[in-house]
């Protein structure tokens, strides 16, 4: 938690500098849109935060990159839903984060077309929604996160 309000006054600076070089027409970085959009929950190493029912990124996002119903979920992840990125950056974010953390081997690379059709494909319950993915990569001998929330 003390990390995190360390970390406000800079990603507020940042947020400023990115405002204004997206104002001339620059583009953030895959990186970039990393610590703006998910570094405040992910933290900077994707550790994340199991108290605040945050799941860690490296070693697991891989297990929902591979699979088409995993896919669908991290496109309706809170995070990606607020996130205010166009589905080519989406895309470019995912890509990064998979080949970061998850298993760049096993999966096909992210479109914006294939973000832009899973973010039209509604999932009414995002958290019973993982939950049953969760259930099925158990069973499967998938390595899948601590997940706290019920």
């Amino acid at each position: 938690m003390l990390l995190l309000l360390l970390l406000l006054p800079i990603v507020a600076f940042a947020e400023k500098n990115v405002a204004q070089a997206e104002a001339h027409g620059e583009k953030n970085t895959p990186w970039q849109n990393y610590v703006l959009r998910c570094s405040g929950c992910h933290d900077m190493d994707g550790s994340g935060s199991l108290a605040g029912g945050i799941p860690p990124l490296p070693g697991f996002l891989g297990t929902f990159t591979q699979d088409p119903a995993g896919r669908l979920y991290l496109m309706h992840v809170p995070g990606i839903v607020a996130s205010s990125l166009d589905d080519a950056q989406l895309a470019e974010l995912m890509n990064y984060l998979n080949d970061k953390w998850g298993d760049p081997q096993g999966y096909p690379a992210f479109t914006a077309q294939e973000v832009k059709t899973l973010r039209g494909t509604p999932v009414e319950d995002v958290v019973k929604y993982r939950r049953q993915l969760v259930k099925r990569y158990l069973k499967e001998g998938m390595k899948t996160a601590d997940y706290p929330w019920p």
